[in-house]
Parts: C-alpha cells; sequence; structure tokens
C-alpha cells in the first residue's frame, strides 16, 4: 500500500495484470454477486434523470425492477446501489446473445446519453471505498475474472493501465501521473 493524495492505494494495482474478457465471461460480473452497483449520492440523482432515455434498452425484467424499488437503492449494508432483478442481474442489464452488456452504456455509446456507466462499473477490477479522511483503493479478485487475468497477463497490460479512463474519471489526471510515477519506480 502507498498513498497517493488522499488516497491509499493497493499495490496489486500496479502489479497484477488485467483485460476484460468479455467473451469469456460473458460479462458475469453484471449478473452474479450478492448487490447491485455501488453508487455515490451523486450517480443516484444522474440514475433517475436519465432513466426515461435508458429505459429502451432494458429488458422488461429490469424495468419491472426498476420501476418496483427505483432508479437505485439503499442495500442491506447501507450503500447506494442499483437494482438487482430477482436479486441477481443488475435491472440496467442486457444482453448479447449469452452476453450480459450494460443498457446504460449501450445508450451512451449510442449518443443518447453522456454518462457512461456508474464509476464503480467503469473502474472494475478496482474497488474504492470512501472513509472520512481518505479514500482505500483496492484491486479486488474474483474468480469470474481469471480469464481476464489472463489475458491481462498475455498483453501485459496491468490493471490501473486497464482502467486509467476510469481512475481519470474517479481522481483526475493529475493524481493518473503521480500513480504512474509511482509505477515507474516500482519497476526499477
Amino acid at each position: 500500500m502507498f498513498q497517493l493524495g488522499k488516497t491509499i492505494v493497493s499495490e496489486d494495482i500496479l502489479k497484477k495484470d488485467f483485460v476484460c474478457n468479455l467473451s469469456a465471461c460473458k460479462g458475469a460480473c453484471c449478473v452474479d454477486g450478492d448487490a447491485g452497483a455501488p453508487l455515490s449520492v451523486e450517480e443516484t440523482k444522474i440514475l433517475e434523470a436519465i432513466y426515461p432515455k435508458v429505459k429502451p434498452f432494458l429488458r422488461k425484467q429490469g424495468i419491472a425492477a426498476i420501476e418496483a424499488q427505483g432508479t437505485w437503492v439503499t442495500g442491506t449494508d447501507g450503500d447506494l446501489e442499483t437494482p438487482l432483478i430477482d436479486n441477481k442481474d443488475c435491472a440496467y442489464v442486457m444482453f448479447d446473445g449469452k452476453t450480459a452488456l450494460c443498457g446504460i452504456e449501450q445508450a451512451y455509446n449510442q449518443g443518447i446519453i453522456d454518462w457512461k456507466k456508474p464509476v464503480s462499473c467503469h473502474l472494475y477490477p478496482i474497488r474504492v471505498k470512501d472513509f472520512t479522511e481518505f479514500a482505500a483503493v483496492n484491486y479486488d479478485k474474483w474468480d469470474i475474472c481469471d480469464a481476464a487475468c489472463s489475458l491481462g497477463q498475455e498483453l501485459e497490460v496491468p490493471v490501473y493501465k486497464f482502467v486509467k479512463e476510469a481512475l481519470v474519471r474517479k481522481f483526475g489526471e493529475d493524481w493518473y501521473a503521480e500513480l504512474e510515477k509511482v509505477a515507474l519506480d516500482m519497476k526499477k
């Protein structure tokens, strides 16, 4: 672990390799697990505003879940998150054949909205936990991502480079530049 501004960062994000391998995992991170995607208060407001534009991309089960539960929920641990369909799939999931995709991101990719998706999804496999004085930035190892780890090793892409856009989105260009300096120093 090392400190970077007001963050405590796991060295694993510099040392571990990762490149999503959607053809292998079929988007399992959007349908497995026991909670929705973590959200910030600001993101709950965005979801409320964009839902009418995202709705046409969603499955009827997702629409039903959102209309019953809301565009976001408070999870059992008190955190804000996306709603789930029958405590499994994210309500914002759509499918391309057998592959789970994000309906929000599909609307973004088609230029219908200007918000890509929750930053927690964009950052994955990095998870950020906010505390009063700092944020913890950790690598989340999940066996459904074994193929992504293998592909990352094959392509020699460390986690922090794979999620560069998301890290810049979350922490800014200057923070990311400092992270790159730490990564270079660790290689020496």
